[in-house]
């Protein structure tokens, strides 16, 4: 059942992502939808926890929970500046990388039991993701520094969200509690953001944000579940794969054409996860 959830957390990361990607030839602020989709999704868990029942919200929980929404804010934005310094082709493989960092944790830290044949899987799906996201003969014009310092921030954010993630389950800490604070820090993080920044906002952003969030919901709520239920190894990278919906999504909304070795990459990620359940 942690498998399925993991995979609906896949799928709802993905078509954020594709829904990034849309909004982004839209001429759509990234930091407002993120604005947006915070503001639905920390509404809607409150008004879900209004009625299911609260439990008591200590400062532990509000620090991880709020910590974790800042990184994957911070993480977006980093990745999308870093879209902006470098190629696509090499900034996308290289930040997919971060889940090298919640992996390894699981296995230090939490001493998660990997067998050989699982540890084939991950390093499978992993590598899926790399190729699966590699796009060979884009623009090469690199400010080579900041695209470097992007990636390397994008990295960090996303691994140690990763880490927090498995360390509020580790700790039997609420998911909804998690979620509400979660929501609630990145959506005060981003309200700050948007003020220095100052861009021009549209009606149209909030509607996509609207649908982000919804989607961010579900996805984080299985995302939980999954890391509570199963084995944080196999979830991260299963996780990772959302970049299969991103592609996919491509060649059905905007027409792309999967390259011979993206389709070698998609039938390898699926191997990779029937390897984690042998």
């Amino acid at each position: 059942m942690w498998i399925f959830a993991a995979l609906v957390t896949m799928l709802c990361f993905g078509l954020n992502n594709l829904i990034f990607k849309w909004s982004t030839g839209k001429g759509y602020s990234k930091v407002h939808i993120q604005f947006y989709f915070y503001l639905v999704a920390f509404v809607l868990t409150l008004i879900y926890g209004f009625f299911t029942g609260i439990q008591h919200i200590n400062v532990v929980t509000a620090v991880i929970g709020g910590l974790i929404g800042v990184l994957n804010t911070v993480g977006n934005i980093q990745m999308s500046k870093a879209f902006e310094k470098g190629p696509a082709s090499l900034t996308s493989p290289l930040i997919s990388a971060n889940s090298v960092i919640p992996i390894l944790s699981a296995a230090l830290i939490f001493n998660e039991h990997i067998t050989m044949i699982q540890w084939i899987g991950i390093l499978i799906m992993m590598a899926s993701a790399i190729v699966i996201q590699y796009t060979p003969g884009t623009n090469a014009n690199t400010e080579y520094v900041p695209w470097l310092l992007r990636i390397m921030f994008a990295i960090v954010s996303f691994g140690i969200l990763g880490i927090l993630m498995k360390t509020s389950s580790y700790l039997h800490i609420d998911s909804l509690n998690t979620l509400i604070c979660m929501y609630g820090g990145g959506w005060l993080y981003l309200a700050i953001t948007s003020l220095i920044q100052k861009e021009e906002w549209k009606q149209s952003e909030a509607k996509t944000g609207g649908i982000v969030g919804l989607f961010s919901i579900i996805g984080y709520s299985a995302y939980f579940f999954a890391l509570n239920t199963g084995t944080a190894s196999i979830v991260f990278p299963i996780v990772s794969l959302s970049c299969l919906v991103v592609v996919l999504g491509g060649c059905w909304v905007f027409k792309e054409r999967l390259k011979a070795y993206q389709v070698i990459g998609v039938i390898t990620a699926l191997l990779g996860i029937v390897f984690t359940k042998i």
